[in-house]
């Protein structure tokens, strides 16, 4: 059942996977393969040059995704930094098993050829290269390998790829959804793997046999350059007019973000590049800013304490109305109208802690704080409407610092009880199917969250009708329906826009 859902969803995500790994790997071994015989050849740059591919190595894959967010022309979200950084990533293994490779040809052939008078070019070529082969392409074969796998990263900036599911089980505790994305990653590495093992294998039993083995290479090589050159070309071939969507990195934000495509392929002649997954408030912020992505569902109090860096204020009209004219003034972003629940924030225990404990508020649960373990995201520990103004508020008293973690894990965090207290939204599916108990902000610390579609106004003066076709949802989600749709996806494994599209029939839309 889960696969029929899921299927042509896994094949679409394979093909950007391969499509990611194929092209860095093409210019990684473009830059390697010259730069190790480069090396092999000038050793005083030798130690520098490997130092750098080691030190690259040894920076986290997400810290490469997360720098590049910002960095011009070669930054930004989707596939372009992703290649830049598996490029990045590949590099290492290229450059020194060719560096290695022709340095550990026996001086006694090079001198042979030399006599032969081979010029350095012939001797490369003819003698040198040939008998690395081996060993250069063991290099691919590694660096292939590292590729698929940093690759399910890539998800994190709007790159697609089997990530995507990985990213999404994490958000929903879903198991068969990481799997989804770890199992067909795991395939392409170890196909990949045995290909090139295979390759490497032909080259060491018929180095004799010259001429079979030459075509067997050139047969193999050509499949695979074809194979190459369809997925990019597939992956490029004329569309309608297209314009990105994106998301942050929790399931009501995939929900609300496939509502926007929907709507908009439905009423519009636009496709929709879906840009969903896209890390915390900061990113999707800047992305639409910089015009990488049309628009994107934001939240009225996320907008103005994390953003504008303003104080909480209670009134929803007045955040709305002053969010609007900032991001107008500041960021020539428009706010659009509000589609309806209100996603607070959700202080959450477990259900048995709070009936044994028989409290219902905030204020009631303040003394038991030194004795609990809270476990928060990154952003809320940092958001003026986040961690330190709840702790002043409530005169809170954790005895040990909150647990940093992602979003997702959470939940699965609390149920296990490796934290006692963590912060969630009201709408999260996965409160009552974890018996979980929402704390009642009985001080009302916490401003609105009403979620507002922004998008970029270059955006809506080229394609003018957007603005009335997203409009047409203002006002139309409750938080019981939003509550139920996280729901259908968190806990019944149902594909995204499977649930969008329901609800979108469900109002005529």
């Amino acid at each position: 059942m889960f696969f029929t859902q899921y299927a042509p969803e896994i094949i679409l995500r394979m093909g950007q996977h391969l499509i990611l790994v194929a092209i860095a790997m093409t210019v990684a071994t473009a830059i390697g393969i010259p730069l190790g015989i480069l090396i092999a050849r000038q050793p005083k740059i030798a130690q520098p040059i490997l130092g750098v591919a080691n030190a690259i190595q040894t920076i986290p894959s997400l810290a490469i995704f997360g720098f590049l967010i910002s960095v011009p022309f070669l930054g930004g979200i989707g596939t372009t930094p992703a290649i830049v950084a598996l490029t990045l990533y590949a590099l290492l293994p290229l450059i020194r098993n060719t560096y290695i490779g022709i340095n550990s040809v026996d001086p006694a052939i090079r001198e042979a050829g030399r006599g032969m008078g081979m010029t350095d070019n012939e001797l490369l070529f003819q003698v040198e290269i040939p008998l690395a082969f081996g060993v250069i392409l063991a290099g691919v074969r590694v660096a292939t390998v590292i590729s698929v796998g940093v690759a399910t990263i890539a998800a994190a900036i709007g790159a697609g790829g089997l990530g995507v599911f990985i990213f999404r089980g994490i958000a929903s505790v879903n198991n068969q959804l990481i799997l989804a994305g770890a199992i067909p990653a795991a395939f392409i590495a170890l196909s990949a793997d045995f290909f090139l093992g295979w390759v490497e294998k032909q080259l060491t039993q018929n180095r004799q046999k010259k001429g079979k083995f030459n075509r067997q290479i050139a047969v193999a090589s050509g499949i695979l350059i074809l194979m190459i050159l369809g997925l990019f070309v597939f992956a490029n071939r004329p569309t309608a007019p297209t314009i990105a969507i994106g998301a942050k990195n929790f399931t009501e934000q995939f929900i609300l973000g496939e509502i926007l495509a929907q709507q908009i392929e439905s009423h519009t002649n636009l496709k929709v590049d879906r840009r969903f997954n896209l890390g915390g408030t900061f990113i999707v912020h800047e992305a639409v800013k910089a015009g990488k992505i049309a628009g994107y569902v934001e939240y009225t109090g996320t907008a103005l304490t994390a953003i504008l860096k303003q104080e909480p204020i209670k009134n929803p009209e007045i955040v709305y109305q002053k969010v609007k004219q900032e991001y107008d003034k500041k960021f020539n972003l428009e706010v659009l109208q509000s589609l309806g629940f209100n996603s607070t924030y959700a202080m959450i225990i477990r259900g048995e802690d709070a009936r044994r404990l028989k409290i219902k508020t905030l204020s009631e649960a303040a003394k038991y704080t030194p004795q609990w373990q809270a476990g928060f995201w990154y952003e809320f520990l940092e958001r003026k409407d986040g961690y330190e103004g709840l702790v002043k508020t409530y005169g809170f008293k954790f005895t040990k610092p909150p647990k940093q973690m992602e979003l997702g894990l959470m939940y699965q965090a609390l149920k296990e009880k490796q934290v006692d207290f963590i912060a969630a939204n009201a709408t999260d599916g996965l409160i009552p199917m974890l018996d979980l108990v929402i704390l009642e902000d009985d001080k009302k610390y916490f401003p609105p969250y009403y979620p507002i579609p922004v998008f970029n106004q270059a955006t809506l003066q080229k394609y003018p009708e957007l603005r009335e076709v997203i409009n047409e949802l203002a006002g139309l989600i409750t938080t019981k329906e939003m509550q139920k749709m996280n729901y259908q996806v968190d806990k019944q494994s149902r594909p995204v826009g499977e649930v969008a599209r329901e609800w979108l029939k469900s109002k005529k839309l």
